[in-house]
């Protein structure tokens, strides 16, 4: 933050410069709002961390714009099912094996599956459920790649480059050392090596990570689940004599779980049923990630160097409520668990996404009176039902012959399809129902539009084309609207809301549908009688205006 001091004015001050940080500040400056964000490190980190994001984090970031000019997308689509940006490793196999190593891990007599996620099938993504290979995750017809493979530094350079093109202010080297709101807005206090920068506007997000200075100054109350197992990770450097198989390895002590990366190294993660670490807060040794994969495997293996090792567990948190006033937690700011699955990122980004443009509406001053706390009822769930099912999947990874009937009925379900299917969707996040505005909600409210072909008065397009303008849209299908007056109704949002008169879609099965900006469905039409969108238009983006009093160019 070469030069930085004093005090710096904005309309919202973000807290933490990863990928959940940034696209918040993008959604945020897309729709005009002044937003700055201040990161501690003075640079992006080249530590391995998440590598997925899931289908439906993917879609509603390429709804928004967010993925244009990201390596294999075009347009904001990715150009092909096998696109694997940023992993230096061009198309995807096709297939691969179903079983996990159970053997002894490189004694030349077993193999293990190979990263358990991103190996392409027809019609999906294989992934893991509790490291039990053969979970296919896929995604309707239209739709970007089922799971994105890109490494975290890629995404958070692609989203600082967005964010900083769109007008954002980021502060790197910048570390937050206090956070105060009051009645007319909030004061963020930083320090870095040119001295201490005040931040004031009007809301402070928080996606400062697990060790949340935000959620802590904040006040935010905590449900917590203690930590029951321990956990490594690093890559290393095998000596003479220390092969061992790529792929996720169950024993009868815990599991293991190989990587090859770059440069000769190779990426380690092990876990210990045994219990949690004692000393959580000391930073692991080579020598410590060695003697655990000895123990593991049960032979000596010989690791020569390390690098960016860590420790970690199952304990998981989710913030009681993700909003105090004009305070708001995102991503591990909100909320924490155990890392399979690779469902952390794909959480934080789909809040990110929630509440960006919630936000962006109240700044503007276009937001209902209870908008911004939808935030909380819709996004708290989620990540709830993601803590519980990674959760079950640490119990299902226990070491112990009692678990082998569950494990094998597992892979049973996996391999049958049905079942599988609905893991697949509440991973992916694919299964998500929004709460309904409506008493009486009908089919399709708090449901996610899938990318359905579209033929409108000016030609063909898509769902994601449409909202690329940035604004919500009310659909019109066929002659749905004669007799319901639904465009007339929404005439009092007309420099907000864009209506667009569609030909009727097979599988809909209704005459309109009320469509938020991050593809949502808010309202549907119903049966006869039904009352038309002006309520939930009102309840979202607050009494009607006059034609004109929204800037259009604003939402394109």
């Amino acid at each position: 933050m070469a030069g930085v001091s004093g005090v710096v004015e904005a309309d919202v001050v973000v807290v933490g410069g990863g990928p959940v940080g940034l696209v918040v500040a993008c959604e945020l400056a897309g729709w005009g709002v002044r937003v700055v964000v201040v990161e501690s490190e003075v640079v992006v980190s080249e530590r391995p961390r998440a590598t997925t994001v899931h289908a439906r984090a993917v879609q509603c970031l390429v709804r928004r714009g967010h993925l244009e000019g990201l390596a294999g997308v075009r347009g904001g689509r990715f150009s092909g099912p096998g696109s694997v940006p940023g992993s230096g490793h061009g198309s995807v196999s096709r297939s691969g094996p179903r079983s996990v190593s159970r053997s002894g891990l490189g004694l030349g007599s077993g193999a293990g599956v190979g990263s358990g996620s991103g190996s392409g099938v027809d019609g999906g993504v294989v992934f893991h459920f509790a490291g039990i290979p053969g979970l296919v995750v896929s995604a309707p017809g239209g739709e970007p790649v089922a799971v994105l493979k890109c490494e975290q530094e890629v995404l958070e350079r692609h989203f600082e480059a967005r964010a900083r093109g769109l007008g954002v202010r980021v502060l790197r080297g910048c570390r937050v050392v206090g956070v105060r709101q009051w009645r007319g807005g909030v004061v963020v206090t930083a320090r870095g090596a040119f001295g201490s920068v005040v931040c004031r506007g009007l809301f402070v997000v928080g996606a400062d990570g697990a060790r949340s200075v935000v959620r802590e100054q904040g006040g935010f109350a905590s449900r917590v689940y203690p930590a029951s197992v321990s956990a490594l990770a690093g890559d290393v450097r095998l000596e003479v004599g220390g092969s061992l198989v790529t792929g996720w390895h169950r024993t009868e002590r815990g599991w293991l779980v190989v990587k090859e990366a770059e440069g000769g190294w190779v990426r380690l993660r092990t876990v210990n049923g045994a219990g949690p670490c004692a000393q959580w807060r000391v930073a692991p040794t080579v020598e410590e990630l060695r003697r655990e994969v000895s123990w593991i495997v049960g032979r000596e293996v010989a690791i020569g160097e390390g690098r960016w090792l860590s420790r970690f567990s199952d304990f998981s948190r989710v913030a009681s409520s993700y909003r105090r006033g004009r305070l708001f937690l995102v991503g591990d700011a909100a909320h924490v668990h155990f890392p399979v699955g690779g469902q952390g990122l794909s959480t934080g980004l789909l809040d990110a996404v929630d509440l960006g443009w919630k936000l962006a509406f109240a700044v503007r001053g276009w937001a209902g009176a209870g908008l911004l706390d939808t935030y909380d009822q819709e996004r708290r769930p989620a990540a709830q039902r993601v803590i519980d099912h990674t959760r079950a999947q640490v119990a299902l990874m226990r070491p112990g012959p009692e678990l082998e009937p569950l494990r094998a009925l597992f892979d049973e379900l996996l391999a049958g399809g049905g079942e599988a299917g609905v893991l697949a969707s509440m991973v992916s996040a694919q299964d998500t129902v929004l709460p309904s505005c409506g008493r009486s909600p009908v089919y399709w409210e708090g449901r996610f539009l899938p990318n359905v072909a579209l033929v409108t008065r000016e030609g063909p397009t898509d769902v994601i084309a449409l909202l690329a303008g940035g604004g919500p849209l009310l659909l019109l299908f066929g002659q749905g609207d004669a007799g319901g007056g639904f465009e007339e109704q929404a005439r009092g949002w007309a420099g907000l809301v864009r209506v667009v008169h569609c030909d009727a879609v097979p599988g809909l099965e209704r005459d309109a549908l009320l469509v938020r900006p991050d593809g949502y469905v808010a309202w549907a039409s119903g049966r006869e009688g039904r009352e038309g969108p002006a309520g939930v238009l009102e309840e979202y983006f607050g009494a009607p205006v006059r034609v004109g009093e929204v800037p259009v160019g604003v939402v394109g």
